[in-house]
């Protein structure tokens, strides 16, 4: 994994608006309409290509494909198991809705949900574990693999990642009706999810383990108190740690953030509840939000916490909970302060988190995304030129 040994590297945390009709067709194809399929191969083999080039003419170095062919960072992969299957009930869910969040603003969150395209409120069809899960998806990676090696040529980059779902909030999707406990199931998410890492790894791409319920499972289970949940992320990072045993650390990033939660947002778990446990996944980088004004502060926290050596951070410098874009003075002076606490060559300037984390929804509108990208790799030159005086 590439570091910023002569100037800040820039990245964000995954995916990307998808065109109005591509997500249309991905919508049909998830609920069982017949499609043309290469058809719509080709179309998102286009997506990529186009994604992929306006991630380069904005000036991120670290690139991805955008999830442009994924219904969602979580569901993608239910096609890719055995042993998951769609049940006839469907959800017409807010996800909030039994959060601390909901509780303390209820008239907040019942208009935020009646917005046309509000995240995290649209129903879906409910996944469960019915059998034995196993890894089938090698010809769907592959597809996605081969779509962003493809992109990537003729187009300047530094490197490039590939997002996927890490086994506890696959865990957390897809309620489990096969196995005799949650910790066999858990188990079993990790031994078929390894492959899918190894396989992106070994395409000689960078692995980045999509996490957001580490940081946002307090905010959603009221009845539990900050020990509570950090006992229940500790044994989720002994999960991620089996799932990745044996891969290369250095070929690792991790996100976790605080979902697709554009409120209030004062009861989010602290930065420095979290940070040691963060630390004991066998990454190289970890990605995690310090842009949006609930977390900005947390800079700080990296003046007491010693990162390990060998380890960079990712730290949110522009936001997807804001349209606002990001003066590129202020994301210098964000990377500034993370690069005074831990060292420059340990900074890699991201995202919050993405900007499309489904089909159906899209956290900052389009033209605003690849601004604020832009405006991401100009604080980044900025930074740069004062580090490396």
């Amino acid at each position: 994994m590439h570091r910023s040994t002569d100037r800040i590297l820039t990245t964000h945390a995954g995916s990307l608006p998808r065109d109005d009709d591509l997500g249309a067709l991905i919508r049909q194809r998830v609920q069982g309409e017949t499609l043309d399929e290469p058809g719509f191969a080709a179309r998102v083999e286009g997506a990529v290509a186009d994604v992929v080039r306006r991630q380069a003419e904005a000036g991120i170095d670290i690139v991805a494909d955008g999830e442009q062919g994924r219904v969602g960072f979580i569901p993608y992969v239910n096609e890719r198991l055995a042993g998951i299957e769609p049940s006839p009930q469907v959800e017409a869910a807010n996800y909030w809705a039994l959060s601390r969040e909901y509780v303390a603003f209820p008239a907040f969150y019942a208009w935020a949900s009646s917005q046309p395209g509000a995240a995290g409120v649209a129903g879906r069809t409910r996944w469960v574990c019915s059998g034995p899960v196993s890894y089938k998806g090698h010809a769907a990676l592959q597809r996605d693999i081969d779509n962003l090696k493809a992109a990537l040529v003729g187009r300047p980059h530094v490197e490039a990642f590939m997002p996927a779902v890490s086994p506890s909030n696959l865990a957390n999707w897809n309620r489990n009706e096969h196995y005799p406990s949650d910790e066999d199931y858990l188990v079993a998410l990790a031994d078929a999810l390894r492959e899918e890492y190894k396989a992106i790894i070994d395409a000689g791409l960078v692995l980045q383990i999509d996490d957001p319920l580490f940081a946002s499972y307090y905010v959603m289970h009221p009845e539990l108190s900050v020990d509570d949940c950090r006992n229940w992320a500790a044994h989720r990072v002994e999960i991620l740690n089996y799932a990745l045993k044996g891969l290369p650390a250095d070929r690792i990033r991790y996100h976790t953030c605080y979902s697709i939660n554009i409120g209030p947002r004062v009861h989010d778990m602290e930065l420095k509840n979290l940070v040691d446990l963060m630390l004991r996944i066998d990454a190289g980088a970890y990605s995690f939000e310090a842009a949006n004004p609930r977390h900005e502060h947390e800079w700080q926290v990296w003046e007491t916490v010693k990162l390990p050596a060998g380890k960079s951070l990712i730290p949110g410098v522009i936001t997807h909970s804001s349209n606002i874009v990001e003066h590129p003075e202020v994301i210098a002076q964000r990377i500034g302060r993370f690069a005074g606490a831990v060292g420059r060559e340990n900074v890699i300037a991201g995202a919050d988190c993405g900007f499309a984390s489904f089909a159906s929804t899209c956290e900052v509108h389009p033209s605003v995304v690849w601004v604020k990208l832009a405006a991401l790799a100009e604080g980044a030159r900025l930074a740069s030129r004062a580090l490396w005086r």
